[in-house]
């Protein structure tokens, strides 16, 4: 009687695991954290060159001395060079009337006068004006008097929100001392860096014309 089973009922040879080639999450976690430790290290091997790449990167900016005249008054301070006339006016001096709106020269709200002549204060630099007299808005009325510009803008109603005024009446203060006052046309010509989001133009114009007017 034959002992052979049959092929169906032989069962597989069992096959030897072969570690896989696949890393564990154990694994990761353990050469992570190695890695890890090895960068920690050789950082701390080279703090000296990296604190000392910090310590320039963190050296105070050069800075100078400049004294100038602000409405009639002389001042010395010690600005950064990059400092502007406009945060120097604003942040030293307290004098917050001159308004930063772009803050690139295209609005007019900073408009200031520097030994006479209308300035964008955010762009001139500070540091450039040694000797310099200037005027803002603060420095135009005569004690309680008003400046006849600046009554001239509440005579004609030449302002809404207000933010640009400050700069609007310099820029006028300018544009009559200038000459440039010859006809609505001319003034609007030369007060066109000044902007006004309300849309006073009309007014503003004749608030000029009525100042020049009268001097």
């Amino acid at each position: 009687m034959s002992t052979e089973l049959p092929e169906s009922s032989v069962p597989p040879p069992t096959a030897v695991d072969e570690p896989s080639s696949a890393p564990t999450r154990r694994t990761f976690i353990a050469t992570t954290t190695a890695v890890g430790g090895v960068v920690v290290a050789s950082g701390a091997i080279g703090g000296t060159l990296l604190f000392d790449d910090e310590v320039a990167a963190a050296e105070a900016p050069p800075e100078s001395r400049v004294s100038l005249t602000v409405n009639g008054t002389r001042r010395t301070v010690t600005v950064d060079n990059r400092t502007s006339l406009l945060d120097l006016l604003r942040e030293h001096f307290g004098l917050t009337g001159s308004k930063k709106g772009c803050n690139a020269g295209a609005c007019g709200a900073c408009t200031v006068l520097v030994d006479g002549r209308r300035v964008n204060s955010c762009l001139t630099l500070a540091v450039r004006l040694e000797g310099a007299e200037v005027t803002t808005i603060e420095g135009l009325a005569d004690g309680d008097e008003l400046h006849p510009l600046q009554q001239a803008f509440i005579d004609e109603d030449a302002f809404q929100c207000g933010y640009c005024t400050p700069g609007q009446i310099m820029s006028g203060v300018g544009c009559i001392q200038e000459g440039h006052t010859g006809s609505p046309e001319e003034i609007r010509e030369w007060m066109s860096g000044n902007i006004c989001r309300c849309g006073c133009y009309v007014k503003i114009v004749r608030a000029v014309e009525q100042t020049a007017g009268r001097k």
